[in-house]
């Protein structure tokens, strides 16, 4: 009887699909939920520094004068805290992992330069940030002359 049951299994898996993937060969399917490596989208991050204080690791470091973002794969444990929290959402949980590596490294991103079409936009933006921070000032103070007059 046991025979029996053995050579049924046999030959049902000899003629099925096999359950495993051939991995070099054919690549992993990710699902939406996996969890593989935090990715900065470095031009939209404006360095606050929520990350670096959430992540319970302490592998994320943020320089707001270098306006560096600094990562230590091996030290994340992909608890998507500081995805949650980045007020920008820049920061995202790509789906595949880490690639293997033999030594420790650390990742660092640094802004890029701006072009000048960019850099007039935003002398332009500031600008009239300091235009309406003036004129409100100016409105404050006569509004402040006024309630003193009376």
């Amino acid at each position: 009887m046991g025979s029996f049951h053995l050579t049924k299994m046999s030959l049902r898996n000899f003629f099925k699909k096999p359950a495993t993937k051939m991995y070099p060969v054919v690549a992993p399917t990710y699902t939406k939920m996996s969890k593989g490596h935090v990715a900065n989208e470095i031009k939209d991050c404006i360095f606050c520094g929520i990350c670096e204080n959430r992540c319970p690791t302490h592998a994320i470091t943020v320089s707001k004068e270098d306006e560096t973002w600094t990562i230590d794969n091996f030290s994340c444990i992909q608890c998507i805290t500081c995805v949650r929290n980045c007020p920008k959402k820049c920061l995202t949980m790509e789906p595949d992992y880490t690639k293997a590596a033999a030594q420790k490294s650390i990742i660092t991103l640094k802004k890029p330069e701006l072009t000048p079409e960019e850099r007039a936009a935003k002398e332009a933006a500031d600008k009239e940030k300091a235009a309406r921070i003036a004129a409100a000032k100016a409105a404050k103070a006569a509004r402040d002359a006024e309630a003193a007059a009376q």
